[in-house]
C-alpha cells in the first residue's frame, strides 16, 4: 500500500478538526510530528502534550507513520499537518536537509518549535524553540558511566538508530568528547585515555528491536568488545524477549571473564522490568529520559507561541542515571532557557 494513504488516512483518524474552521473562542489545535507512531516514546510524548492540552481547553494530536523510521514518510506527515495549518506544531526532526527543503518550506506562519531532536544548526532558523534533553550532556554522562566502569579505557561500540538523526548524532558526540577529554568535535576514538572504537562502529539499527539485538549478540559472539553503549531504548522494548535471549549468553560470559560492559539509553520513567534487569545484571547502568514531561512541555511552549508569548530558544528536560541498588542520580535541567 502506498505510505502516503497510510499517512492521510492517519492523519484523518487523528486530528478531525483540521478543517473545522475558527469560530469564536475555539480551542488551540496544536500537532506533535513524531519520526514513527510505532516508537513507544512518541506515543507517551504524545498523551503527555493532549493531556496538558485538554486540561486547558486544547487538542494536541500525535501525527505521523507507521512502520520503520523514514525522513520522506515523516515528511509527508509534516506537509499534511502543515495543510491543516493548526496553531503550532512540534516536530522530532529524522533528517534536517531534507525536512527543510520540502515540508519545511510551507511553514509559512505557523509557530514550529522541535522536541527531542533538534535541527540542524543551519536549519534552526526555521524554529521558534527546542524542548527535550541536552543531548550533548546526556552523552557526556553516559562517557561518564563508561569511565567508572572501565577506569582504564577499553574498546568501545556504540549502538544507535540513524546516522541522520541529531540528537544521537549528539549523544555519540558526548561520550567521544568526554572519553577523550575534549570540548572539540571528534569523528573516532583512537586510543584517547586508552579508549578506541572498532571500524565496524557505531553499528546503526534502522530504529528497530530485531536489529538491535542482533547487533547486540553479534558483538558478545565476537568477543573483541569491552564496552557496548546503546543511546536509544531499542534493547528494552521487549525486556522478556531480550532477557530470554541474552541472560544466558551474558552469564557464559562472566564466567569466562569476557563480560563486555553495556549500558542503555532508555524512555519514559523508570519501570519494574527495567530495574529488574539492572539489578540482574543484564546491563550495568541506564539513563532514563522523561517522555510524558517531554509532551507537557512542548504543549506550554506552543501555546505561549500561539499567544504571541516569548519563550526560552531551548528547554531542556531532566534525565536520571540509575545504578543497581536502586541508586539515582538526579541531573539538573531546566524548564526555562538553556545553553549548548
Amino acid at each position: 500500500m502506498n505510505p502516503s494513504l497510510n499517512v492521510c488516512r492517519l492523519l484523518i483518524l487523528l486530528f478531525p478538526l483540521s478543517l473545522a474552521p475558527f469560530v469564536g473562542a475555539e480551542p488551540l489545535r496544536f500537532a506533535l510530528v513524531a519520526k514513527t507512531l510505532d516508537n513507544p516514546f512518541f506515543v507517551q510524548t504524545g498523551e503527555g502534550c493532549a493531556a496538558a492540552a485538554r486540561a486547558e481547553g486544547d487538542t494536541c494530536v500525535l501525527l505521523g507513520a507507521h512502520g520503520p523510521l523514514h525522513f520522506r514518510r515523516q515528511n509527508e506527515a509534516l506537509e499534511q499537518a502543515l495543510d491543516s495549518h493548526p496553531d503550532g506544531i512540534a516536530v522530532s526532526v529524522s533528517n534536517s536537509q531534507w525536512l527543510s527543503d520540502h515540508a519545511l518550506r510551507h511553514l509559512g506562519s505557523i509557530p514550529l518549535i522541535t522536541f527531542d531532536s533538534d535541527l540542524a544548526p543551519m536549519d534552526r532558523y526555521l524554529r521558534r524553540a527546542y524542548v527535550g534533553s541536552d543531548n550533548l550532556a546526556l552523552g557526556r554522562d553516559l562517557g561518564r558511566l563508561a569511565q567508572r566502569l572501565k577506569p582504564r579505557g577499553g574498546t568501545l561500540c556504540i549502538l544507535s538508530g540513524w546516522p541522520d538523526e541529531a540528537n544521537l548524532h549528539e549523544r555519540i558526540a558526548g561520550i567521544r568528547q568526554q572519553l577523550a577529554g575534549v570540548r572539540a568535535p571528534i569523528d573516532r576514538l583512537h586510543g584517547e585515555n586508552g579508549w578506541s572504537e572498532p571500524e565496524r562502529c557505531p553499528l546503526y539499527n534502522a530504529d528497530t528491536f530485531q536489529t538491535a539485538l542482533t547487533q547486540l549478540d553479534t558483538l558478545l559472539k565476537a568477543g573483541q568488545i569491552d564496552m557496548i553503549i546503546s543511546v536509544g531504548a531499542w534493547l528494552v522494548r521487549r525486556p522478556e524477549e531480550f532477557r530470554q535471549h541474552l541472560a544466558p549468553r551474558l552469564a557464559e560470559l562472566e564466567k569466562m571473564g569476557k563480560r563486555p560492559d553495556l549500558i542503555i539509553v532508555t524512555i519514559g520513567d523508570p519501570s519494574a522490568d527495567l530495574q529488574a534487569m539492572l539489578e540482574e545484571g543484564l546491563f550495568r547502568a541506564y539513563i532514563s529520559t522523561p517522555t510524558f514531561e517531554l509532551g507537557r512541555q512542548s504543549y506550554r511552549l506552543m501555546k505561549r507561541l500561539a499567544e504571541g508569548k516569548p519563550v526560552p530558544e531551548k528547554t531542556y528536560i531532566d534525565h536520571r542515571i540509575h545504578l543497581p541498588g536502586a541508586i539515582t542520580v538526579p541531573k539538573p535541567g531546566s524548564h526555562g532557557p538553556g545553553g549548548g
